[in-house]
């Protein structure tokens, strides 16, 4: 046994045996601590790189996949009439969609953890197809969801326009399924001035999803769509994996609010319009035409109580989407008027002091102009007019001698007065200016057919706006359709104040007026008017009826049964209130519709004299002399 304090072979032995070489052990700790620093040393270079260099870009990378802008669409404005009856106006919607690539995946990885659990993408499928089909009855079916749903795309629209809170029930209980926000337009007339309203969908032409959103294709959608279709705004909100159909809620936060678009209020009285719109429908069906338009004005402002053709498109109704239906005709069509346009020739006649309305002419039965021969619409030898008769039995003799005495000149300086050949500026697209031809262009017959409505064309609303002026004491104010804009903060933004024309004295304009009351006139002996059957018991009517060949398409010639027929009348003429054009477009004029658009007139103004309760005329029309012994 070894002395205490001593020790022994083995523990010494023990003790070198766990002590390191001195060669070995130095070189592999040196190593390691090296290998130690170079890692140091690289992961701070990163650091200074990540943190220096990329920290931005990385920064924008992480939040871009945990953050998406989404669009928030403006709300378009209404479009109301001047009683605030809704035309157009705009309600919230959704439109579906599914992330087709997403939605294979992850039910793919459903169905390879649990291979048992019968859930993989067919099952989810036809399960979200039924319950949306069944939460949109008429909308869309089961088959079609389910081919949408196999399409070879990765990503599709399910179905559009569907209410919010149905969208909502949908993607809470497929959460794969996105509900994109959108908004309709409503049309609650159908076709109620439909083409003086317009149409305006949910466009996504533009690849700035911001701009998605309902534009103007048709009518004032289309001329106002800046002021209706307001600024869009976006907000920021977290989604899952970057997914925009999947938000993480709570995490919405506004950056831009959305600007709703301004309402705009027309002039159009919806009642009016209505009736207008069936009256004329009522009309071509009874007189065989090939379509009709009119306008009813007020007399003093020049505002359009109702516009329309005798049929018009449905914006509910696609197949109606054509051309001829879109377009009001009223503005876009110009036509050759025929003897409603010799209220120039009478107006400048008494304006320039050539004749009175008590002025007696020798009418002759023809009358040579350059190359051609006129005659009146009926035989008749020389007799004795007075100036007022010429005009109520609408001689084109009678008026080509006045306009001789006036000249080609002031007849034309005439004519500018009165707007023909201007743009009427309602602010409707297609609007056309009519046609007069320049002066230089004049050959002898020319001023033998425009004093009597012949070479020359106007819209209706032209039309109605020369004998506005009449109405107007010889003011002749630019119409328009617009009454107003309101802003979203109730700020109401009058339109500009019209142009005005002061065509003639108040004298001259009152006179003429008062001359063209024998136009309704029944009387014996050649001394009725070409319109009795426009008068209306208890109020003076003053107007001019038209009749104006049209241009056979075949021949190029003037055909002798395709006609214009007009009539412009000022309800009531001894306090005027309203104008009324009326064009009827190649009607049968061996029906009794057919040959005059004087009984539609009477319809039309007995209307509006219940409808703005005009008070009676003060007694009836004095009856004058036509044609003289």
């Amino acid at each position: 046994m070894a002395k205490p304090g001593r020790r022994s072979y083995g523990a010494r032995m023990r003790q070198v045996a766990g002590r390191p070489n001195a060669a070995t052990g130095k070189g592999r700790y040196v190593g390691v601590r090296v290998a130690l620093v170079a890692v140091l040393v690289l992961a701070g270079l990163k650091l200074v790189q990540v943190q220096g260099f990329q920290a931005a870009s990385l920064s924008a990378k992480a939040e871009s996949q945990r953050s998406t802008a989404i669009p928030i669409p403006a709300k378009r404005g209404s479009i109301v009439d001047r009683n605030n009856v809704k035309l157009a106006f705009t309600v919230e919607t959704r439109a579906l969609s599914v992330n087709l690539r997403a939605m294979h995946k992850a039910w793919d990885e459903v169905a390879a953890k649990n291979p048992a659990g019968g859930q993989n993408f067919e099952r989810r499928a036809a399960d979200a197809a039924r319950f949306i089909a069944a939460k949109l009855p008429g909308r869309i079916t089961e088959r079609e969801l389910l081919d949408d749903f196999h399409k070879s795309a990765s990503f599709t629209y399910l179905v559009d326009g569907v209410e919010p809170s149905i969208a909502g029930e949908i993607t809470s209980a497929f959460p794969e399924i996105g509900a994109e926000v959108r908004a309709a337009r409503e049309y609650p007339g159908d076709t109620l001035a439909s083409n003086v309203v317009g149409l305006a969908n949910w466009r996504m032409d533009d690849p700035d999803v911001s701009k998605h959103s309902l534009q103007g294709l048709s009518g004032l959608e289309y001329t106002l769509n800046a002021d209706l279709a307001g600024r869009p705004g976006r907000y920021v909100a977290d989604t899952k994996q970057g997914n925009d159909n999947v938000i993480i809620p709570g995490t919405e936060r506004d950056v831009q609010p959305a600007t709703p678009g301004n309402d705009v209020v027309l002039t159009l009285d919806s009642d009016t319009q209505y009736f207008l719109q069936n009256a004329l429908a009522d009309y071509v069906r009874k007189s065989h035409a090939k379509g009709a338009s009119a306008v009813v004005m007020d007399a003093r402002t020049g505002e359009i109580y109702a516009i329309a053709d005798d049929a018009t498109f449905n914006p509910y109704d696609n197949k109606t989407y054509t051309q001829s239906l879109m377009d009001l005709q009223a503005v876009s069509t110009p036509f050759e008027p025929g003897s409603v346009n010799k209220i120039v020739t009478a107006t400048a006649a008494i304006d320039q002091g050539i004749v009175t309305p008590d002025s007696v002419l020798q009418v002759p039965g023809q009358l040579k102009v350059a190359d051609h021969v006129v005659h009146d619409a009926w035989s008749h030898g020389t007799q004795n007019f007075s100036v007022t008769g010429v005009f109520a039995k609408s001689s084109n003799i009678g008026t080509l001698l006045l306009a001789q005495q006036l000249g080609p000149d002031k007849y034309l300086d005439y004519l500018k007065r009165f707007g023909v050949g201007q743009s009427a500026g309602l602010g409707l697209s297609g609007e056309s200016r009519g046609f007069v031809p320049p002066r230089g262009t004049w050959t002898g017959t020319t001023f033998g057919n425009l004093p009597i409505g012949q070479g020359l064309s106007m819209t209706v609303v032209q039309m109605a706006g020369m004998y506005q002026a009449i109405a107007n004491n010889g003011l002749r104010v630019q119409p328009s359709i617009v009454k107003e804009e309101v802003r979203p903060d109730g700020t109401v933004v009058p339109k500009a104040a019209p142009q005005t024309t002061q065509v003639v004295s108040p004298e001259t304009a009152t006179t003429v007026r008062n001359m063209m009351r024998a136009v309704t006139q029944s009387g014996r002996n050649g001394n009725s008017g070409t319109a009795p059957t426009a008068a209306l018991e208890g109020y003076q009517i003053s107007g001019k009826t038209g009749t104006g060949q049209q241009v056979n398409p075949a021949t190029g010639a003037y055909s002798d049964s395709l006609y214009n027929i007009t009539f412009a009348g000022i309800l009531p003429a001894d306090n005027p209130r309203l104008v009324v054009g009326i064009r009827l477009d190649a009607p049968d004029t061996t029906l009794p519709a057919g040959h005059s658009a004087a009984p539609l007139f009477h319809d039309i103004a007995s209307y509006l004299t219940q409808r703005f309760q005009i008070p009676l005329s003060q007694g009836t029309a004095p009856y004058v002399p036509l044609v003289l012994p």
